[in-house]
């Protein structure tokens, strides 16, 4: 496999250095629960626990914002098709071949903006913009294309494309509680971003299964961080894996903790560096088990 040519199962050349050859193996009966993120489990079973949350959730996202968002997708953004971005295509299919997932819609949208997302419960699509092509490599890509996967792959997309329009929720809430429901919705925000954090941090472990290799996760987070075209020549990797390896040794303190608290409780990611350490953590132990467990050869 090459990332120009993903679905033929040729040898791959990562960026870096120090290229070495290899092959994709999917991954057949894959489970989300072979690479959940304990974090993950822990928010989700918060969620779940909330009375009759699932179902508001379900009615709000298919009577609005789910038709809404997955009409306005198709008739602004360009579609990936085998002849319309062939190359993404085929990652696509590729991820989903991994992963052991039906293929979803995707589509590119203009948008200066790094960014990807998947969107709607009933009929999930993935978008990522032009800035995000833009900024990243064609293995990269394929790194944030597996993790979008990994939010269908993981049952994310409901309480996902919840988070994403929250704000719009609590107001539409409050206008119909006469304000009382906006109050009160404040602690689901809360509880829906602590889960979003914990969620990316299961998706970023289905990227790494997808592009099977760590440099591609490695890049994709120092140009998530800040990255950019013009200066990408100028990036150092060893100097962010040490960055990486500073934030590990603030993270130990307690009072550190206490400011990452502050510093995330109204963010959707977590931080890049805390993302590249969970993968760097994940590579050596459940990572393999996945692979010893679950990969097949071509």
């Amino acid at each position: 496999m090459t990332t120009d040519e993903p679905i033929q199962g040729e040898p791959v050349e990562p960026v870096g250095p120090k290229p070495k050859r290899r092959q994709l193996r999917p991954l057949p009966g894959l489970s989300a629960e072979d690479f959940r993120h304990p974090q993950d489990a822990i928010a989700t079973d918060t969620l779940k626990r909330i009375p009759g949350f699932d179902k508001v959730v379900t009615k709000i996202l298919e009577y609005g914002l789910e038709r809404l968002a997955y009409v306005d997708n198709l008739a602004s953004n360009l579609r990936v098709t085998p002849t319309m971005f062939g190359r993404l295509h085929k990652s696509l299919q590729w991820g989903c071949k991994i992963l052991d997932l039906p293929e979803p819609e995707m589509y590119v949208t203009m948008n200066p903006l790094p960014n990807a997302w998947t969107f709607g419960q009933t009929k999930p699509f993935v978008t990522v913009t032009s800035g995000l092509i833009d900024l990243l490599s064609d293995e990269e890509l394929f790194f944030v294309i597996g993790h979008e996967l990994g939010h269908i792959k993981a049952g994310h997309v409901l309480y996902g494309t919840m988070a994403r329009n929250i704000a719009a929720i609590i107001e539409m809430i409050g206008q119909a509680t006469l304000g009382i429901g906006a109050m009160l919705g404040q602690s689901l925000v809360y509880a829906l971003l602590e889960w979003y954090r914990a969620a990316e941090l299961t998706c970023d472990r289905a990227a790494m299964l997808c592009v099977q290799d760590i440099e591609p996760a490695r890049n994709t987070f120092m140009k998530l961080a800040g990255g950019n075209s013009r200066m990408a020549a100028d990036m150092d990797r060893d100097e962010f894996l040490r960055q990486v390896a500073a934030f590990e040794d603030v993270d130990r303190s307690a009072l550190n903790k206490a400011y990452k608290v502050f510093l995330t409780s109204q963010r959707s990611h977590p931080f890049a560096m805390q993302r590249a350490k969970e993968v760097e953590r994940w590579l050596d132990g459940g990572y393999q088990d996945v692979m010893k467990l679950r990969a097949r050869p071509l």
